[in-house]
């Protein structure tokens, strides 16, 4: 009998079928630029699409593909596509979407390197974006939808002060207006939280964080839920006749739609840009990121564990003015994050330190199980005031409204014992505050 296997089976054996590996039992690292195609028949057959295979690494790796195969089963998708850093996720997608040009809805408190392209780089390519100051309000983010909107683009879980987006009322909005949603669902990672089961239609992640879990790659991971018909005359991209797409049996190019249906998206997404601007993860990279995913529930567990101890801890300590973690009982997404987060929002939270900004640097100096790193989702815990660093390409418009000021830090919850992550952070408080 046929049964559907469990989450913590899929990040383990999802994807991979050993018999089609010389009976490995780990993934095989395919370190191969390129691929024998057998006879001059077979890659004809290849590159028509008639006959799965590899051919060259740029444009598929058998590596590459079982983490892709992987992350999809996981996050409940029909294709997962892998690219070489977490913006290039985003940047794909965003490319791949607004292809020559239009608008997209999104809110403003995100991560630094996301809005920065949003506001500077991705204008100049003729793509505007449309900022929201609350994306969990439905008439704000309506009004915000025009004919020329391509999509709206939002964060599960906004760094750094992790506010929860309700992605069912969000993705009810976007599928009226018949355009996909676009979540980045860096922070909890589809352990805690799968956004197509919600109505997402695209989900992208920086794997370097939670996912990989130990910070020894930089990865992206884009996965394409399958339901979102492409055919609207909104995205004529997936609807003109694609050259790549001319097969001599039918003596015309096909569209992307025609020839994949609502799987067109990733299959564009991989055949225009990632082969063509090529972003792409390298096979070791991609071992690294599967290894990562096999301990992804233990990790994340306890890693969510902590985050709360140290966030109530936080919550009651004299010299903090604010705590942003939507996990805590007292948040005011406490029904909503129990609703959506039954296992936590994540390992990241941020807060505000008393007093001048000198406070703040000589707490991060003290700080010494904390190190100082400008990343998250690491099994070592980490800490960095984002104004001066992973914010800092935030317009100064946009402090105020995203809750970022210079007393703001942020930590990244790792594997460490919880009482020792305390007791640092309790030494740092000391030390910064003697005078």
């Amino acid at each position: 009998m046929n049964r559907k296997n469990s989450f913590d089976t899929v990040r383990i054996q999802g994807g991979y079928t050993p018999e089609e590996h010389n009976h490995a039992s780990n993934v095989p690292i395919y370190l191969s630029a390129a691929f024998t195609m057998g006879s001059a028949q077979r890659g004809r057959d290849m590159a028509e699409g008639r006959e799965p295979g590899f051919t060259y690494s740029r444009v598929g790796n058998p590596t590459v593909d079982i983490l892709e195969r992987r992350i999809a089963a996981l996050d409940g998708g029909v294709s997962a596509v892998a690219v070489s850093s977490g913006m290039a996720a985003i940047s794909n997608t965003i490319l791949a979407v607004a292809e020559g040009g239009g608008r997209i809805v999104a809110h403003h408190d995100i991560y630094g390197a996301s809005l920065d392209e949003f506001v500077s780089l991705a204008p100049k390519l003729g793509i505007e974006f449309d900022f929201v100051d609350d994306i969990n309000n439905p008439d704000e983010v309506g009004k915000a939808i025009g004919p020329n909107t391509k999509a709206i683009y939002a964060e599960s879980v906004t760094n750094p002060i992790t506010r929860v987006t309700d992605v069912d009322r969000l993705a009810s909005v976007a599928h009226q207006a018949g355009i996909p949603l676009i979540v980045d669902n860096t922070f909890p990672t589809p352990y805690l939280f799968r956004p197509i089961e919600h109505g997402a239609d695209i989900v992208v992640y920086s794997s370097t964080k939670g996912i990989n879990g130990h910070g020894n790659v930089v990865s992206g991971l884009i996965v394409d839920a399958g339901r979102f018909d492409w055919s609207s005359d909104r995205f004529p991209q997936f609807s003109e006749p694609e050259f790549t797409l001319y097969t001599e049996s039918n003596g015309r190019s096909r569209s992307f739609v025609e020839a994949f249906g609502n799987e067109a998206f990733h299959q564009r997404l991989r055949c225009k840009f990632v082969r063509l601007l090529g972003a792409v993860l390298g096979p070791q990279e991609a071992y690294l990121e599967l290894l990562g995913l096999e301990t992804i529930s233990e990790r994340i567990s306890k890693e969510v564990s902590s985050a709360l101890r140290i966030a109530n801890f936080l919550n009651h300590h004299e010299h903090v003015t604010k705590v942003n973690y939507a996990g805590l009982p007292d948040s005011k997404q406490s029904q909503l994050v129990s609703s959506l987060f039954p296992k936590g929002i994540g390992a990241i939270l941020s807060f505000e330190l008393e007093g001048s900004e000198d406070r703040v640097d000589r707490f991060i100096d003290a700080t010494d199980v904390f190190h100082y790193v400008p990343n998250v989702g690491d099994v070592r815990s980490l800490i960095v005031n984002p104004a001066r660093i992973t914010h800092r390409e935030v317009p100064f418009e946009f402090w105020e409204r995203n809750g970022l000021n210079v007393n703001l830090i942020r930590l990244s919850i790792g594997l460490e014992d919880a009482d020792d992550l305390i007791a640092d952070l309790e030494q740092a408080f000391e030390t910064a505050y003697r005078d």
